[in-house]
């Protein structure tokens, strides 16, 4: 390695150690906000194929019905479990369409350790789908007003075997932005950057989750797959979000059970 390479990673290695000894040390006296969503005392469990067990006692309140669809608890992966920290509040349920279909809402709320949330794409990517395309797009909300949510699209594909040992090709649509107590964004970096200056500024670590509505499709099914999303999002954010725009909102008691 030439002289000048060693000194750009000598520096570069040295602002990297800076920065987390710093970090750390404002991690021991930062206060954590309040979430941008409802919580609710629900026992949430994890399976690793043969054993289950309890891993959190509070969840996050989403409705078992909205609309016309009905809905199921999903457990958390034992994988997620294992990676993610232990301070971790998770949300996961399964909506279903009377034809059969689909649409899962998954979320993961962050404690005091920050690496709770993570760059979503990876689950995509973990599951061993490929993104295709990844747009910015808007979902128009009606309640508690009328606003436009910032949402991410990514559009997946993956192909399965079916029992004859036909090979099958899939799409996936897979939409999420971010929510803090007092913020939305769609883009990971603007969320690092919102919580790097709170804590700056204010000592004050936002205690941000991440929103993904997740649904599988055939090929040439995309747009209306995803307008029965938006539909479901639109009807059902309400419900658990706190947060009612994206623009900066006042911060707000902890988030309780709806009444």
């Amino acid at each position: 390695m030439k002289r000048q390479q060693w000194l750009v990673f000598s520096v570069v290695m040295l602002l990297v150690g800076s920065s987390g000894a710093f970090l750390n040390k404002l991690q021991a006296s930062y206060r954590l906000s309040q979430p941008g969503l409802k919580l609710v005392g629900e026992p949430v469990y994890v399976s690793d194929g043969v054993a289950e067990w309890l891993v959190c006692t509070n969840t996050i309140d989403l409705p078992a019905r909205v609309l016309d669809y009905r809905s199921e608890p999903l457990e958390v992966t034992f994988e997620e479990w294992d990676y993610l920290p232990i301070d971790t509040t998770y949300g996961r349920r399964r909506y279903k369409a009377k034809n059969g279909s689909w649409i899962d809402i998954s979320i993961v709320l962050m404690g005091r350790d920050r690496t709770s949330i993570h760059k979503p794409e990876i689950c995509l990517y973990g599951q061993g789908w490929k993104v295709d395309q990844s747009e910015l797009v808007t979902v128009p909300m009606t309640r508690p007003a009328s606003y436009d949510l910032p949402v991410m699209k990514l559009t997946a594909s993956k192909s399965f075997t079916d029992a004859n040992g036909k090979i099958e090709p899939y799409r996936a649509l897979f939409v999420y932005w971010f929510v803090s107590d007092r913020r939305l964004t769609a883009r990971h970096g603007e969320r690092m950057w919102w919580m790097a200056k709170d804590l700056l500024s204010t000592g004050v670590l936002s205690r941000w989750a991440y929103i993904a509505y997740f649904a599988v499709c055939r090929p040439g099914e995309e747009e209306p797959t995803f307008a029965l999303m938006k539909k479901l999002i639109t009807a059902s954010v309400p419900e658990f979000q706190l947060v009612p725009g994206p623009g900066e909102a006042s911060p707000h008691p902890e988030g309780t059970r709806r009444p």
